[in-house]
């Protein structure tokens, strides 16, 4: 593809509070654009933005987009927006965000994708950690904001660059690495792949266009049935005898993981991770694979993980008042809602509160009987109102038919019903974590700021 950034000087994007557009947003940014964009709500990112000098509202227009050269959308961004209907009319240059990814990864050598269900944005932090650490001067774009770096996105020097592979609507089909990472495979975003078979499909192409590399989790059977059909290197990871890098003595508390790593039946290292969780073990495991396939010293790789902290909205701890924590994650499909919540009991709390917001009218139809049983490893469950996101609810599914499937629990409406519910019924000892993939962090920061006025909103 011809490159549409040659005669671009104001690039627009809509939907700039995605995780993924505002990475890219600040890359644009660096590189001398004027860049604008446009969100739905306020929200930390879009503050972040603007206090970049980026000029964002969040009401969407075709004012907004009168003096722009180029036009990056999110796929999120549903067919009727007023943006995108204008900017076709006018026939101005329109680009779907995968598509400006591939572009701009394909401008660099070396070139690592991170993909699978779960764990990814985790994982390309981890790996943008220990890259950034040991002083290679990578690019990253991150689906998740890396407190260390104060961004979803680092801008470097070198040729190297990681980001994130999403499948959702095939968008990682845009991307062509030469090392990737295939953490896991499991049915998910199925309003667009119908079914399980069709997923894996995408996951197949994306393996197919891999240029050298593919790291693959070897204690996962969709992968490997994927991963040895391919005729590049193939590395595997994971808690079984025939990974190459083989993770042994896991053990987790309520402050870290601790396990050794093997490469081949030869002891590397013992790493603490301040992360907890079986699963943070497995995206630490391929970020080590990455790394050391990477030539960056052992020494290096440890002394990183074990300084790694986590991502914003990955079971991130958000503050403890009156001995009740409050805490936030992204888990939004039932197995991440698993991990997390069987992380959280085992944390030594005397109860943890779940706040879940099902994400899409679609996933939650499909998902409903998962998400019960998966919620109900926590000892209550709050319900919000189901963030339809770019769906109508054509399923007829509601936030009380959830309810209605797990023991202990209730529903409300609002963000103000949640929060003084909490207030009134959280105890010391408690953790309250809210779930979700919207914005139900907002509900966790309204808990936070009551829990310390006793006020009710």
């Amino acid at each position: 593809m011809k490159n549409p950034f040659s005669k671009a000087k104001n690039v627009h994007f809509i939907g700039i509070g995605g995780s993924g557009m505002c990475a890219i947003a600040e890359i644009l940014l660096n590189r001398g654009y004027k860049i604008t964009g446009s969100d739905n709500y306020n929200s930390d990112t879009l503050r972040r933005m603007r206090s970049l000098g980026i000029s964002v509202t969040t009401k969407h227009s075709a004012e907004n987009i009168k003096n722009t050269d180029l036009i990056i959308y999110s796929a999120a961004i549903k067919p009727n927006n007023p943006e995108l209907i204008f900017a076709r009319e006018k026939n101005m240059n329109c680009l779907e965000r995968s598509v400006v990814l591939g572009i701009l990864m394909s401008e660099y050598k070396n070139t690592i994708a991170i993909s699978g269900t779960h764990g990814k944005t985790t994982t390309t932090a981890m790996t943008t950690q220990i890259f950034f650490d040991a002083k290679t001067k990578p690019t990253a774009v991150i689906g998740g904001y890396l407190p260390s770096i104060k961004s979803n996105a680092l801008i470097g020097e070198s040729e190297t660059i990681i980001c994130e592979a999403c499948e959702y609507v095939d968008t990682f089909l845009q991307l062509h690495p030469k090392t990737a990472v295939l953490l896991n495979i499991e049915a998910d975003h199925l309003d667009y792949f119908k079914n399980f078979k069709n997923l894996k499909l995408s996951f197949e192409k994306f393996v197919r266009q891999i240029k050298s590399k593919l790291i693959a989790n070897g204690d996962d059977t969709n992968v490997l049935e994927i991963a040895k059909n391919t005729d590049i290197d193939l590395i595997t990871f994971g808690f079984s005898r025939n990974n190459s890098y083989q993770a042994k003595f896991s053990l987790i508390d309520k402050k870290k993981s601790t396990f050794s790593v093997f490469l081949n039946d030869k002891k590397l290292f013992d790493i603490h991770l301040k992360i907890p969780g079986i699963h943070n073990t497995y995206n630490a495991l391929a970020s080590i694979a990455v790394a050391y396939e990477n030539g960056i010293k052992l020494s290096d790789i440890k002394k990183s993980l074990e300084n790694f902290v986590g991502v914003h909205r990955r079971f991130e701890i958000l503050g403890k008042i009156n001995n009740i924590t409050i805490a936030d994650d992204f888990a939004h499909h039932p197995t991440e809602l698993r991990l997390t919540l069987n992380t959280a009991t085992n944390l030594g709390y005397k109860r943890v509160i779940a706040i879940f917001q099902p994400h899409t009218y679609s996933r939650t139809y499909t998902f409903l009987s998962n998400f019960a049983d998966a919620l109900s490893i926590a000892d209550k469950v709050i319900i919000s109102q189901i963030l339809p996101v770019r769906e109508k609810n054509i399923y007829n599914i509601h936030a009380e038919d959830l309810a209605k499937k797990i023991n202990e629990s209730v529903w409300f409406e609002t963000f103000e019903e949640i929060t003084n519910y909490i207030l009134k019924n959280a105890k010391p000892n408690d953790l309250v974590i809210t779930l979700g993939g919207g914005n139900i962090y907002v509900c966790a920061n309204m808990i936070l700021e009551a829990l310390k006025f006793k006020k009710t909103v």
